[in-house]
């Protein structure tokens, strides 16, 4: 059997004008600003003059067990869900990040799901869409200008030039960026120095749009990037060197979120994209809140693995906009977990309930690890064509030994329909499961207590190991008073573990912490562990060499 690819699905798409999806969802014409016919931004003012919709609206976060190249489809199923709870008669919105054009070019491709359960139009949304992340970079990079400008214009804050902490952007993967010498060719072009380069989606600047109540705190939370220290030791803000305001003025549209549709038209808000590494990986809370304003129910996810994307959308952005997840659905492949179990990629379509059995001991541990956090459970198993009755049953065994509901997942292939069963397994947890939601761990307790309590808690390590260099540093952000702030763990995606090669469920294991960062701005500590990089590097074999238009402006390629 031959299927359609997910581009020619999208392409395919009957999409209704964007004026007929935001009527839908009950926005007046001067409450959303068209791009185009099928994207428009939603004016985020909303929040403050438009009443909400309802008085409890429901929030349902997706997250998924340890990424595998088999694919695990976590945005899939969340955008799959959301069609399903519109089909049996639920309000639904769908809240997702925004793809970044250097996973697109590179290695993983799109992020606006696939098969029949799609946000539209993808190839708008993967490439460029209404240039939120080129404003990010815009204001990203005014910030890294204006602080070599003030060195090479007298340097009045004393800045130490070895000491400067903030870096430029692009959103592209490219490696040859990562390590580099600026200010060369004589005294006009500035004070040489070493610079490295981030990926956009790294950037505080991105982290803190996604984090900003409004246009004055993501103003307010600009000017606390902290750029620099002074010779004295003292940290120099973006506030110092006075282009917050400018910064701002960038981001003016960018903090509005997108409204698009999927292929079944249900309304789908997309705004932001934040690494799940080296920030949260999760859209922007002004998004959810407008979703939340406008329905009944909210679907919405968070990057990687559970251990990354959900502890940190519970401990930082919960935590920070007050929400509280009404439901966690954890999607699993039997695919993905026969990887985890030592299968190769290639037999992958072979029956092998052994090698499954063994995987499944990831699928355990993230399911131990969102009990700790008390919202109601509901495992999603993403069916594929290949997967048997009986490697099915092995893991509907392992969810009731757990006590967790399960349900197949089916929207790949029959989109809003093939999610009724996990639609209607939400509902019931919802409806019949005390909410206990709980962060996991107190603002009170020291920067070191929290990374260790989400080291050996939530990733099993025995201990962790601090560099002299971390040690140093998080003494430093205690005596600057940021010892209260959440901690985001920047750790590979590809293991629960900080070694990538680790798969399945590690052993009891010693995590080695080589540097802490402090975010002031976007109001939290990344903790640095393993080899984790924040720019990314293309594969020899790129999607991008894929990638092609035709003579009538079709796409082609995109995945």
């Amino acid at each position: 059997m031959t299927f359609k690819s997910d581009v020619q699905i999208s392409q395919e798409a009957n999409m209704l004008p964007i004026g007929e999806i935001a009527k839908r969802i009950e926005l007046a014409e001067d409450e959303y600003e068209v791009y185009g016919r099928y994207k428009a931004k939603i004016d985020c003012k909303i929040l403050k003059t438009k009443k909400s919709k309802y008085d409890n609206p429901k929030l349902i976060l997706t997250t998924a067990i340890t990424p595998t190249p088999a694919g695990e489809g976590k945005s899939t199923t969340t955008i799959g869900l959301g069609q399903a709870l519109n089909k049996i008669g639920k309000e639904c919105i769908i809240a997702l990040r925004e793809p970044s054009l250097g996973p697109c070019f590179g290695v993983k491709g799109g992020a606006t799901g696939g098969g029949y359960a799609q946000v539209v139009p993808m190839e708008d949304i993967n490439l460029h869409f209404t240039g939120d992340f080129h404003a990010i970079s815009a204001a990203n990079n005014l910030l890294a200008a204006a602080l070599d400008n003030h060195i090479k214009q007298g340097n009045n804050l004393n800045i130490d030039s070895t000491k400067i902490v903030f870096k430029r952007v692009v959103d592209m993967n490219d490696r040859a960026l990562r390590e580099c010498v600026i200010g060369l060719g004589g005294k006009a072009n500035g004070v040489p120095r070493e610079e490295g380069f981030m990926i956009t989606v790294a950037s505080e600047v991105m982290a803190i749009l996604c984090l900003a109540e409004d246009l004055f705190d993501l103003k307010e939370k600009l000017g606390n990037i902290i750029v620099a220290y002074n010779y004295r030791g003292e940290a120099v803000t973006a506030k110092d060197l006075k282009v917050h305001g400018a910064m701002a003025a960038l981001l003016k549209d960018a903090i509005n979120p997108n409204l698009v549709q999927t292929l079944e038209n249900t309304a789908a808000i997309i705004h932001g994209g934040p690494f799940a590494n080296i920030a949260h990986g999760c859209n922007s809370i002004i998004a959810t809140r407008v979703a939340m304003h406008l329905s009944e129910y909210v679907v919405t996810e968070a990057g990687f693995g559970a251990d990354l994307g959900a502890e940190k959308f519970f401990d930082i952005k919960c935590r920070k906009a007050g929400l509280t997840p009404d439901c966690v659905v954890l999607v699993a492949t039997v695919r993905a977990l026969k990887m985890h179990g030592g299968v190769d990629k290639k037999e992958l379509k072979t029956p092998n309930s052994e090698a499954l059995i063994k995987g499944a001991e990831n699928l355990e541990k993230h399911i131990e690890n969102m009990k700790k956090f008390g919202a109601p459970l509901v495992v999603a198993i993403n069916r594929f064509p290949d997967d048997t009755e009986e490697e099915i049953e092995v893991l509907k065994t392992i969810c009731k030994k757990f006590g967790v509901r399960m349900a197949l997942s089916e929207v790949w292939a029959n989109g809003g329909e093939g999610g009724v069963e996990l639609a209607n397994k939400v509902l019931e947890a919802i409806s019949s499961e005390e909410n206990k939601f709980k962060l996991l761990y107190d603002d009170t307790l020291t920067l070191k207590e929290k990374i260790n309590k989400i080291a050996l808690e939530i990733y099993g390590a025995s201990s962790v190991n601090f560099s002299d260099k971390a040690n140093k540093e998080l003494d430093n952000i205690s005596k600057m008073g940021f010892g209260n702030l959440p901690i985001c763990m920047a750790k590979t995606q590809n293991s629960i573990s900080d070694n990538a090669k680790i798969l399945g469920r590690p052993a009891p294991f010693e995590m080695s912490v080589k540097e802490v960062k402090l975010s002031a701005g976007a109001g939290f500590v990344v903790v640095l562990t393993g080899s984790i990089m924040t720019m990314p590097g293309l594969p020899k074999y790129p999607a991008a060499e894929s990638i092609d238009i035709d003579e009538n402006g079709n796409i082609i390629g995109l995945f």
